[in-house]
């Protein structure tokens, strides 16, 4: 939804308002749209674009050195008027002609042309340029019948260099259309966009569905499918567009990918990754290309890629500088010919190697109690982020699986290697440290690392081991984190079940005995911190928003102390309490 608003009829009305406050000396308002606030240059074509507002930065975003010099700005998903249309071009005119562009819509393919018949009447020189980029809207045989998307902005970019350089009016549309003709946008959309005031979605696609080649309102597209990862959507949207690919294109491309309004800009680099590597895997040679928002449609959710093939002329023309509210271009550099130093990065833990059958059994059962802790953690993946959402960022279980699933990898390389017990943990504890983040990410590491330094290298691994590395854990954990009991934290469930194990090993219990009882005790100091304020973390700030929620880091402490006890197989074998 829109959530800024004041009567919805005046939503563009305003927003155009807005925009030129927004950019003194850059912008004015003019009837029917914006123009630079200094005019178009006396004898230089007036590159004039439009359409429906609710595509920003299109079109009043590109007005500016190296672009346009006005944009026709209707209501919003609405085509100006002609009125509108004749007013901004007379507001642009600087007596060398009039380039004239905007989408392939059947609303601006009217209006946008009896303006210019009027305008030619009257004496003024006019070329009217649509833009038809998308490839789902129709084959390549009509391709003249296709709808202009986020190919506007690169064929504006191109007519405005040119017009900026100084070609006259013939020229400018020229080399305008031969972008054009060689420009390919295929987009996605995952849900539609809701107009300001209004109480639903222009339209909608079921939960979980894209949709392939849905233009910016909702026209119709080529179908619907699961959404797919981000991998397999860049692969499909690279197959789309270069299956189109102009003949004689040489490889030399400009490249936008373009999202639509709600899908943002990490999202975006997620598939940028993989769409770079697919296009240059391809023959594509990629020439300033862009990612970010460039033509929206409100708070659609959606996305789109293009792909202009560049030739000598081309080419320096999309790389001509160009500075607009929304749009600044130019002092692009080639990636270096010559590769990069070698970055210099952290050493992991160095490996030792077991020496001994029951150091090797050692190492394995620390790779056991892992993969133990992997398994619960993403059974409760969802139960921690919904606790750590109440107080917290909602990103304790997704952290918590980032960290033992790294842990888990190296473990078991470790292991291959034949490393020894506290190697094999070091380096797992190295490595949930780095993936996992956070704060909770540093305090596992670091605490895991201490755990590490009590294990044996070539012996049985006891309970007394264990005891040993939960009590320099635990002081290691408090030395970092600076926590203490009554705080919210994991130490509350660390601290109890430290002093509880310590007990009943110290008393002469069965190590099961002992064990269950450090669990227990473990999960009465999470459940007891649902009636704590919270001392330190994110959640310190919220006050008593945390109170009768059970902190997630000792939640999942205590989770994990279970099935590290199960892994461990403890039972009461000998005097040192051998842990299998």
């Amino acid at each position: 939804m829109t959530y800024v608003h004041n009567r919805p009829e005046d939503f563009a009305r305003e927003a155009l308002s807005g925009l030129v406050k927004a950019h003194p000396g850059t912008l004015r308002r003019v009837p029917g749209g914006v123009a630079r606030a200094e005019g178009t240059r006396p004898g230089k074509v007036a590159v004039v674009v439009g359409g429906g507002s609710g595509h920003y930065p299109a079109f009043a975003g590109l007005v500016g050195d190296g672009v346009a010099d006005a944009a026709v700005c209707g209501e919003i998903f609405a085509s100006p008027s002609t009125r509108q249309v004749l007013d901004v071009c007379r507001a642009a005119d600087a007596g060398a002609g009039i380039w004239l562009s905007f989408g392939n819509y059947a609303g601006d393919v009217l209006n946008f042309g009896a303006a210019a018949s009027r305008l030619r009447a009257q004496g003024v020189d006019v070329a009217v340029r649509l833009v038809t980029d998308d490839v789902a809207s129709a084959p390549p045989e009509r391709a003249a019948e296709r709808r202009g998307v986020a190919g506007d902005l690169v064929v504006f970019k191109v007519a405005g260099a040119a017009a900026e350089a100084g070609a006259d009016l013939a020229e400018v549309d020229r080399l305008a259309g031969l972008a054009n003709d060689r420009t390919r946008s295929f987009g996605v959309a995952f849900d539609g966009c809701t107009l300001p005031g209004a109480d639903a979605p222009l339209f909608h696609l079921p939960e979980g569905q894209v949709g392939w080649g849905l233009g910016i309102h909702g026209e119709p597209g080529i179908g619907e499918e699961p959404v797919p990862p981000a991998a397999d959507l860049a692969a499909e949207l690279v197959e789309r567009v270069l299956a189109d690919r102009p003949a004689g294109a040489d490889g030399r491309a400009a490249v936008v990918l373009n999202g639509l309004g709600t899908v943002k800009y990490e999202e975006l680099f997620v598939l940028w990754d993989r769409v770079h590597d697919l296009l240059t895997e391809q023959g594509v040679t990629l020439v300033a290309p862009l990612v970010g928002e460039y033509v929206t449609s409100l708070d659609m959710a959606g996305l789109s890629l293009t792909v202009t093939w560049l030739d000598d002329e081309l080419e320096p023309l999309w790389l001509a500088p160009a500075a607009t509210p929304a749009f600044r271009h130019g002092g692009w550099r080639a990636a270096p010919a010559v590769p990069a130093p070698d970055a210099v990065t952290e050493p992991e833990p160095p490996l030792v190697l077991a020496t001994t059958d029951e150091g090797a059994d050692a190492a394995r059962v620390v790779v056991g109690a892992l993969q133990r802790a992997q398994q619960v953690l993403h059974g409760a993946e969802a139960e921690l982020g919904d606790l750590d959402a109440i107080a917290g960022d909602g990103d304790h279980g997704r952290g918590m699986c980032r960290g033992i699933d790294a842990a888990v990898e190296a473990a078991d390389e470790a292991l291959a290697a034949g490393a020894d017990a506290p190697s094999v943990l070091r380096r797992a504890a190295d490595r949930w440290a780095d993936r996992a983040g956070g704060t909770s990410g540093a305090l596992w590491g670091v605490g895991l690392l201490a755990l590490a330094d009590h294990l044996p290298a070539d012996a049985p691994l006891t309970g007394a081991h264990v005891a040993e590395g939960l009590h320099a854990a635990r002081d290691e954990v408090c030395a970092v984190g600076g926590a203490r009991v009554g705080d919210k934290t994991l130490v509350d469930a660390l601290d109890p079940a430290l002093e509880a194990l310590l007990a009943a090993h110290g008393g002469g219990a069965a190590a099961a005995d002992a064990w269950r009882a450090a669990v227990r005790a473990a999960r009465d100091g999470a459940e007891a911190t649902k009636d704590i304020t919270a001392r330190r973390g994110r959640s310190r700030v919220l006050g008593d928003k945390s109170l009768g929620v059970a902190d997630p880091g000792a939640t999942s402490l205590a989770l994990l102390l279970a099935e590290v006890g199960a892994a461990l197989g403890v039972s009461n074998h000998d005097a040192e309490v051998p842990a299998r």
